[in-house]
């Protein structure tokens, strides 16, 4: 046993706080994971322009590099979550993981686009077990009080792994192609894996729990009649469609007139997560001490200001514009996805999973249809198409701040 989860399993049966060996052993190994998950998953989107030339593709067809994974990844989120109540959070996120970089391994020998697709495709499947059940751990094993933290330190991973897959990916395509980039990821994917199941200390609060269909059924009205849930599942459809369409078209964007960037420069500008990474942590904590409702909407009309400069023709005004509407998206991603363990009492795991379905599938869904604009007004059109989105995520916002907190047990 590592010394790490020989520390958390010495600590006393409560939840974690944050301070604590245990919780400090838990929020590494999330950490890594979500670093490791997005590294893989969206490793694949600044290379959309090479795809697209390599292949003779469409924007809109390249987008299916990002769009197909997603999209099983969200289908495959809800059976994730209910084999992780028959056999549990820990063993199920250690397999996902590992899965997922082997496919992506495989992705790299591939013959053909529609065959990379296909393995994207079960890559989604099989990495659905990590995100689908990493915020019900947390919210099983973090006490309240600490919860935003420990969720703003697992989404900062998430931000950059984003980051590192982007930028590794867009570096190494210039020099090793696609396949060198892919490569790459699927090896550091291998080894966060092996971090990963090292590191996470085992849960010490999930009980087993067979199939029961009627508590499913009890679960599922339970959470339908929430005067919340449903709205933070619309939020994370918006919320993730917006920001993925926003980076899908972005590097045909800059490669293209008036910018001209290279792979390896667009990379820079990929690297722009950072911002991410600080805002989630950042805001997590802001949350716990003003309360999500109050929170949501700021960063909601912040991704709509980020918007609006990146109309912009200079990377002056584009670049903080990209920040400010990064910055946005992962503090409020950081706030909306806390509220829902909060919300969710026995029915954690089943909200999570609907959660992020809605996440992703707003990736898959919208990242796809908001490319169909570039062919008909470019990056103006795009834009027109987040900015609808977002004005109706800032409507959701707004009517969220009526929701009062439940008491807390």
């Amino acid at each position: 046993m590592s010394p790490s989860v020989a520390a958390a399993a010495a600590s006393p049966v409560g939840k974690l706080h944050a301070g604590s060996p245990a919780f400090r052993a838990t929020s590494r190994a999330m950490f890594v994971g979500g670093f490791c998950t997005f590294a893989m998953l969206y490793c694949t989107q600044p290379l959309m322009p090479v795809f697209a030339h390599d292949f003779g593709l469409t924007p809109a067809a390249a987008s299916g590099v990002v769009s197909m994974s997603t999209g099983t990844l969200a289908l495959s989120l809800i059976p994730a979550s209910l084999l992780s109540d028959r056999f549990g959070r820990r063993a199920l996120m250690n397999g996902a993981l590992a899965l997922g970089a082997l496919l992506t391994l495989l992705s790299v020998f591939v013959g053909s686009f529609g065959q990379f697709i296909w393995l994207r495709a079960l890559f989604g499947v099989a990495l659905a077990g990590l995100p689908a059940v990493a915020m019900a751990y947390l919210s099983e094993e973090v006490d309240s009080k600490s919860l935003g933290h420990s969720m703003g330190l697992y989404i900062a991973g998430n931000a950059l792994g984003g980051m590192c897959g982007r930028f590794l990916a867009s570096v190494l395509a210039d020099h090793f192609g696609w396949r060198g980039a892919v490569l790459a990821l699927a090896l550091l994917g291998g080894v966060g894996a092996w971090l990963f199941w090292r590191w996470l200390p085992p849960s010490r609060h999930f009980q087993p729990r067979a199939h029961d269909f009627t508590r499913m059924r009890r679960e599922w009205q339970a959470i339908v009649g929430d005067g919340g849930l449903p709205w933070l599942f619309l939020t994370a459809f918006l919320l993730m469609g917006c920001f993925v369409s926003l980076y899908n078209y972005l590097g045909f964007r800059l490669l293209a007139a008036p910018f001209h960037l290279s792979q390896s420069m667009l990379a820079l500008v990929f690297s722009l997560y950072v911002v991410g990474i600080w805002s989630s942590a950042w805001v997590g904590r802001l949350a716990d001490r003003l309360g999500r409702r109050n929170v949501l909407w700021l960063m909601v009309a912040m991704m709509l200001a980020g918007l609006a400069l990146t109309l912009a023709d200079t990377l002056w005004l584009m670049v903080p514009g990209i920040a400010l509407f990064t910055f946005g998206f992962f503090a409020g991603h950081s706030v909306a996805s806390s509220w829902i363990g909060l919300r969710a009492r026995e029915a954690k795991a089943m909200a999570a999973a609907l959660y992020l379905s809605c996440y992703y599938l707003g990736s898959s869904v919208y990242g796809s249809l908001s490319g169909l604009m570039w062919g008909r007004g470019g990056w103006h059109g795009v834009a027109a198409v987040l900015a609808g989105g977002l004005l109706l995520l800032l409507a959701v916002a707004w009517w969220l701040r009526r929701l009062q907190p439940l008491p807390q047990r």
